[in-house]
């Protein structure tokens, strides 16, 4: 292995107090822990130094501050070239499927949605951070890394408990819903009698299905509007979230984006 020269060792010091200053001001982490950090990065770097590593995402603002910011950082700290590609979100799905089937390499990293952590377990294509971290990688894991401060861990975890991404950016997912239609005291009742239990905000996946189906398959119209059925994230065909269509407009609207749980969007009910 080999060891930092003292100018070598100078230009990461020098690029670190750059990077700090300039950029990474605002840290939980004193000027002198980001320095500590940084310094650790340039060390293990060292074995790595020279070596290109390709990444893709989807074109999103968070994304775009990575490849041009972070990238650049990343290489001037350990003298790892990262070329961060910015692709639309369809383009990041289609290269990994592609990469997965074929074997053949196109990016090395990937940025993608966590809904594709089945996709990821079951294809046994991709190694899991968590395996990395405790065995080849341990030596390259920064010391003080807490998985904890990262939000959102349970969506990338897969059903092995392994942990196969780390979150990178979060969804905040939001719900908006017909409360005129749930206070119906006909839809309110017929509900109970088919399911049960008192319609209202479901509170785990299992009611949410029974809402949609409620609405889709027993209601089916309401105020003279259709109420269609639902939508699944990923299908490569045009599905309408059934809402009842926009006023003026003679057709539903449409879901421009399936949250990030692989949800459904539930006919005339959550949109």
């Amino acid at each position: 292995m080999a060891t930092m020269g003292v100018a070598q060792a100078d230009q990461y010091s020098d690029a670190a107090q750059k990077w700090v200053a300039e950029e990474f001001g605002q840290s939980t982490l004193t000027k002198e822990q980001q320095l500590e950090e940084l310094a650790w990065f340039a060390k293990a770097a060292e074995p790595f130094r020279g070596m290109t590593i390709n990444v893709a995402s989807e074109t999103i603002a968070t994304h775009e501050y990575e490849s041009k910011v972070l990238a650049k950082a990343f290489t001037e700290l350990t003298g790892i070239k990262v070329v961060h590609d910015l692709i639309q979100e369809g383009d990041v799905v289609e290269k990994l499927q592609t990469q997965m089937q074929s074997d053949r390499n196109i990016y090395d990293a990937y940025i993608n949605d966590s809904d594709l952590i089945g996709t990821h377990f079951r294809y046994g294509k991709v190694f899991p951070v968590s395996d990395m971290m405790e065995g080849d990688g341990k030596d390259y894991t920064l010391p003080t890394l807490d998985l904890q401060d990262f939000i959102g861990l349970d969506f990338t975890t897969g059903p092995d408990g392994k942990l196969y991404q780390l979150p990178d950016q979060q969804f905040a997912n939001l719900y908006w819903f017909r409360a005129d239609w749930f206070a119906r005291d006909d839809l309110k009742k017929q509900f109970k009698d088919i399911y049960g239990y008192e319609l209202g905000v479901p509170k785990n996946w299992s009611a949410y299905e029974d809402i949609a189906e409620f609405f889709s398959k027993h209601v089916k119209e309401i105020d003279g509007q259709r109420v269609y059925g639902h939508m699944d994230y990923g299908k490569k065909i045009r599905h309408w979230a059934g809402v009842s269509p926009m006023p003026g407009s003679p057709w539903p609207v449409l879901a421009t984006r399936a949250c990030q749980t692989a949800c459904l969007l539930m006919s005339g009910v959550f949109v």
